[in-house]
């Protein structure tokens, strides 16, 4: 026998519609035992057309009002009206009533034509006064969520976890996901890094999956191979930028500043507020171009010679660069009567040289200025692209970038750099062979920054992950931006997220953020963001047909972020010298390598 999915009996029944208003609706509840089941993001199914047709709300606000009438009281004489206190002749009786406010949100067939169990996103019409509401309870909602499941493939079944208390899977679908941007925002503790861990669980097991996790605190590494120590299956490649003490691991990244083009290079050396500002860029671009010339005619490569341009990444020595610089700085001329006197860019140059003198010397930016030989080598640039961007049976296609090393006040233009470059690959691919990559910006309001006064450096990272977020899709690249402070993340970047999965969030600023970003019927949901548990989540977006309340997934391999347990460490745990030492040790040492 064909089960139904709506229970519509009296156990369900709420009340009536008594107010429409566009993709809202009042019901006024008549049944006070259920309303006191109610709370928000519970499910509603409103009368439609037809006995098998239901409009599906989700309730927004539920609430008691409290409301007066006035009587005209009868036993009172009002014969004589000349004589009579009209302002006593009336008697004031209080009622209450439970109002239910619900956001329409979809419709769901019983039978559709010669279909059964049919449910599309969005209201096909308004629901009419009087109509009946019922509550979705946990059976009916699971036999519900069955069916929302049912419109998605299996092969693009992304679970994110269950609704609710119920067994009923929430499904995504995993191509609507990431093709349309993704945001992942919580507070610190509700759960984002294992949220991002159980995604790239399930996208691992994809045969040709291509995603690039930049992270910032070391605390994704156990994912991988490397420092994998349970005896599960790694999902990941670990990488980490190159510092002093881990220069020569094999694991280790470099971004060279020959692939840095011209504005992003000025952006770490130029002090734009010298007089000689100009003088120094002119010079600076100058001789970067003619090392660049100078290289492709050393190793014969005529086919770039007509297309070679100051941004083009093709390696040259930075103390070349630095004793050109100085020659200019140091330079004389013929004057009046062949008398030497101080030539174009005497003494205008100082300053820049000291200032890129010491970021070559400073040693934790060996992963810029290395002077490593393979580095130079033509071919160096196409073996680095394909170790992050590859994906086949012999790499897992999941790469984890450890940027924890960096200098703070960089790390926005490295991550920029190389996601530039990355980019610009799968831009350049022969579109019939171009294959996905979704970068995963863990704590994206670092370097991702709402603010119109950032740093020169931190604008030009942030002006490539925009054009990413506003063209990518072009081009099979997208974007899930992770974080705990969605207020300070770009605006820009954050609009055009049309999948949002909010955790726990307290502050009010996030709030109203995360409201903005989800459609006005739904707005008002943000009020229950601060009382989320950890791990729990509301879901909305392309990738969903239902918005819902979940709870989340836990991967199997979790990252090392987990909340420390003060009171009880303080207890059972000793602070030992050994440990302090090394860790001045590794200081000292700017890696935790040792």
């Amino acid at each position: 026998m064909e089960y139904y999915v709506i229970n519509t009996d009296e156990t369900c029944f709420i009340g009536r519609i008594a107010n429409v208003d566009t993709d809202r609706a009042i019901i006024i509840s008549e049944s006070p035992e259920i309303i006191q089941e109610l709370t928000v993001f519970d499910l509603v199914a409103i009368e439609g057309n037809t006995p098998t047709e239901f409009l599906v709300g989700i309730i927004e606000k539920v609430k008691r009002s409290i409301g007066e009438i006035q009587t005209i009281d009868t036993e009172e004489n009002i014969e004589d009206d000349s004589e009579k206190d009209f302002d006593n002749i009336f008697q004031t009786y209080s009622i209450d009533h439970d109002i239910l406010q619900v956001a329409l949100i979809g419709t769901f067939w019983e039978v559709y034509g010669d279909r059964r169990k049919i449910f599309k996103r969005g209201a096909q019409y308004f629901p009419k006064v009087e109509k009946q509401a019922f509550l979705i309870k946990k059976d009916s909602l699971e036999k519900l969520m069955s069916a929302v499941d049912n419109d998605t493939p299996d092969e693009l079944k992304l679970i994110l976890g269950n609704y609710g208390n119920t067994n009923s899977r929430a499904v995504a679908n995993g191509d609507k996901l990431f093709q349309r941007h993704a945001a992942l925002l919580g507070s610190t503790g509700s759960g984002k890094s294992w949220t991002v861990a159980s995604l790239l669980e399930q996208a691992s097991k994809l045969k040709y999956n291509n995603i690039v996790l930049y992270d910032l605190h070391g605390e994704y590494k156990t994912l991988s191979d490397t420092h994998n120590k349970s005896n599960r299956p790694s999902i990941a490649d670990y990488f980490k930028i190159a510092s002093p003490g881990n220069i020569d691991d094999v694991n280790s990244i470099y971004v060279p500043h020959w692939l840095l083009n011209k504005e992003e290079m000025l952006s770490l050396l130029l002090d734009r507020s010298d007089s000689n500002a100009p003088n120094q860029a002119a010079r600076f671009s100058y001789h970067v171009r003619e090392l660049k010339k100078e290289y492709i005619t050393h190793n014969r490569l005529i086919h770039l010679e007509d297309c070679l341009t100051v941004d083009a990444p093709i390696p040259y020595s930075i103390e070349d660069l630095i004793s050109r610089l100085h020659d200019d700085d140091q330079g004389m001329k013929k004057g009046t009567n062949n008398k030497e006197i101080k030539g174009d860019w005497n003494g205008k140059l100082t300053r820049f040289i000291s200032r890129l003198r010491t970021k070559v010397d400073d040693k934790r930016n060996c992963f810029l200025f290395s002077n490593k030989p393979e580095h130079n080598q033509y071919d160096w640039l196409e073996k680095y692209a394909c170790k992050i961007l590859k994906s086949d049976s012999t790499d897992h296609g999941i790469k984890i970038i450890d940027f924890s090393e960096v200098p703070s006040d960089i790390m926005p233009i490295v991550i920029g750099v190389l996601t530039r470059f990355l980019y610009n690959v799968q831009f350049w691919r022969c579109e019939t062979e171009r294959t996905p990559i979704a970068f995963v910006c863990d704590e994206a309001h670092i370097y991702l920054p709402a603010k119109d006064t950032t740093e020169a450096e931190t604008k030009i990272s942030l002006s490539i992950f925009e054009k990413i977020a506003k063209e990518g899709r072009k081009y099979g690249v997208s974007l899930l931006v992770v974080s705990q402070r969605p207020s300070d993340v770009s605006r820009t970047i954050l609009s055009q997220c049309n999948n949002i999965i909010s955790l726990r969030l307290s502050n009010y600023r996030d709030q109203q953020v995360v409201s903005r970003l989800m459609p006005d019927s739904l707005s008002s949901l943000t009020s229950i963001l601060p009382i989320l548990d950890t791990g729990e989540a509301i879901v909305l977006g392309d990738s969903v047909l239902l918005p819902a309340r979940i709870k989340l997934n836990p991967p199997t391999l979790k990252p090392d972020s987990a909340t420390r347990a003060f009171w009880n460490e303080w207890g059972a745990i000793e602070a030992k010298e050994i440990s302090i030492a090394n860790a001045v040790e590794s200081l000292r040492r700017q890696s935790r390598n040792r």
